[in-house]
Order: structure tokens, then sequence, then C-alpha cells
């Protein structure tokens, strides 16, 4: 139900007169909901924000809380949800932490002394009821959020560009190769090619468990724009079974250099270079 400007007023006015109370037992029912996961010490300085804030909203912004009233009531709601995302809480122990405030008023009104009117628990709890809300989207934007940055961060470390000779990068790729991270292992190739100058690049494709046509444009795509930045590529790792793949699926590599290992396509690149190569074989006991 809508809450009146009165109720407001009655409803602020009771958050200042029983203020250490609601703080205290607001503050022992969020611990146990989050079980020992954060102090007390902490979790008070959250509520008594909390209490604050909500305070300051006054009838108004009790009333609406996304009146401009409110505004720093939806600052402390959107911080406090972007905390506990960050700190691996999840939705609901997140909204529990401002549900937990209805069963205080709750308790206000069975205490008899008249403080509290069932028409203001329904009222005030219809305010409760927005601030969960509130904070419920601000946490599930927080977390799509960090998955987001972890997903880019992971996607980063899984295309890594290294540089293993003067003139040479290798570029080694594992799991699948698909549009969004084909786009990144481009991106990061052609960055490396224009720092270090390396007039050749090694696409290994060892640890791509399976070569489809799909994959293959995308290695096929790299390959030109390195060509564009005046770099040969070689593509290393055809496996037997990838070999067999290529061939049934008509693919064409054209003039790429293709070789069955990295250590194979290193050695290419130097004899390109006019670099000598020798095998080290084992040694003979006498």
């Amino acid at each position: 139900m809508a809450m009146t400007t009165e109720e407001g007023d009655r409803l602020a006015g009771l958050l200042t007169e029983h203020a250490e109370r609601i703080v205290q037992r607001w503050t022992e029912l969020v611990a146990t909901s989050l079980r020992g996961r954060l102090s007390q010490a902490e979790l008070r300085l959250q509520v008594q924000e909390l209490h604050r804030s909500m305070i300051n909203a006054g009838a108004r912004g009790l009333a609406d809380i996304s009146s401009e009233s409110a505004a720093e009531l939806r600052a402390v709601l959107g911080e406090l949800s972007r905390n506990r995302a960050r700190q691996g809480f999840s939705a609901t122990e997140t909204a529990v932490s401002i549900y937990a405030l209805k069963e205080v008023l709750v308790e206000l009104a069975d205490g008899g002394d008249g403080a509290l009117s069932l028409r203001d628990v329904l009222a005030f709890n219809g305010v409760v009821d927005q601030m969960g809300l509130s904070t419920f989207e601000t946490y599930v934007q927080a977390r799509e959020g960090l998955i987001a940055d972890q997903a880019e961060q992971l996607l980063e470390l899984s295309t890594p560009v290294v540089k293993i000779w003067d003139g040479v990068v290798a570029v080694p790729l594992v799991g699948t190769l698909d549009s969004a991270r084909a786009q990144v292992v481009m991106e990061r190739l052609l960055q490396t090619l224009v720092d270090t100058g390396s007039p050749y690049a090694i696409i290994d494709i060892t640890g791509v468990p399976a070569v489809d046509t799909q994959v293959a444009q995308h290695i096929l795509k790299t390959v030109v724009a390195a060509r564009l930045m005046g770099a040969d590529c070689i593509i290393s790792g055809i496996r037997p079974q990838i070999a067999q793949t290529i061939v049934a699926l008509g693919i064409e590599f054209g003039d790429i250099a293709t070789k069955a290992s990295l250590a194979d396509a290193l050695r290419h690149v130097l004899r390109l270079t006019g670099v000598e190569t020798a095998r080290r074989h084992p040694r003979r006991e006498a």
C-alpha cells in the first residue's frame, strides 16, 4: 500500500525515537542471516548508514524512494548492493539485509505501547519492499558487470602473444575459438607486431580441440590481417585428426605455411631468417 505524508512523518519520527533499538536489532538479524561472513562492527556501520539515510529521506522520500528526497537513501542502497556483489554474497543474502527491517518493525508493534499501528506496519512494509527491489536491481547490474569484467580478463589470459625469437612472435591458442575470442586474438597479435616489428608470427592451434569451418575462417582472417601489417604467419599444431577434418571440410589454407608442431614452425621461421639450427641427438654411452 502507498504511504501517505502523515504516515511518513510518523515513521520517520519512530526511526529517530527508537534509533538505538532499531539499529541493534536490525544488526542482529542481518548477522544471523549472513552467518558470520561479516563482522558485527562492519554490519552495524552499514545498518547505521541505512538507518540515517532513511531518516534524512523524510516523509516524502520514504513515501517514494525514487524521489529527489531519497537520493541519499538510493546511493546508500546502491553502494551496499555493489559491495555485497563484489564480496561474493548472493542476491538473497543482500536483499535479506533490507527485509530484516520488517521483523524489527513487527517487534515494535508487538511492544504494546501503541507507537506503531498495524496500518503503519503495512505502509512501512511497502517502503522496505521498494528498498529491497532497488537493492536487488543494483546487485544484478553489479554482478553482470563483474562477470563481464572477469570474462574479458579470462579472454585476455587465454590469448597470450609471446615473443619467442628476435622477429618471431607466437600465439598459442587453447580451447574453442569463437568470434569474440578471434577478435581479441587479431587485435593483440597486430598490436604485438607493431610493438616488436616482428616479420613472422606463429599461430599454434595445438590446444584447439577441433577445427571446423568457422574456426578456420577466424584463423584465415587473422593471417590476412597480419599480412596487411607486413608479417607472414605460420600455422602450427596440425595434428592428424585436424588434418583429416580440414581435408574433409574442403578448407583451403592456400599458400599459408602449416607445421605439425610449434618447434617445427619455429625451425621453419629460423631457416627463413637465415639462422642455422641443428637437432640434438642423445649422447651414446661408451
